[in-house]
């Protein structure tokens, strides 16, 4: 007889939006929430999860940050939930893209162009 099992790390993202001003780079952004854990599978069928962990990451720079547990708890059962900037510690700073996007065909660029070189709309 034999066993098929094995230990893994998953991610569950939320469905949450909020908008805020990013204290990192200033931007108006949401918040992006999701939880991290560690999970036993036997037979390919997820049995234990464990180490459960909350982030919020930016939209605008992609700054990750810890999220309160109890906050996290709370969004997991599916609760309405304002996140404080006293519930979040920064994991991860994030960056300020300095490309320029194209609203038509979303063709990234940092060349300081008029037009989008791929289809010709004005940025």
């Amino acid at each position: 007889m034999f066993f098929i099992m094995g230990i893994t790390q998953g991610r569950r993202d939320f469905e949450y939006n909020q908008m805020v001003i990013c204290e990192h780079c200033g931007s108006y952004c949401r918040y992006q929430v999701f939880m991290t854990y560690m999970y036993l599978s036997l037979f390919f069928i997820p049995c234990f999860k464990w180490n459960k962990q909350y982030y919020v990451e930016s939209t605008c720079c992609n700054t990750i940050y810890s999220l309160d547990p109890e906050i996290g708890k709370r969004l997991a059962r599916g609760e309405t939930v304002e996140i404080l900037p006293q519930n979040l510690t920064q994991v991860q700073a994030g960056y300020k893209s300095h490309f320029k996007r194209c609203d038509n065909c979303g063709f990234e660029t940092q060349e300081k162009f008029d037009f989008c070189p791929k289809c010709g709309r004005r940025f």
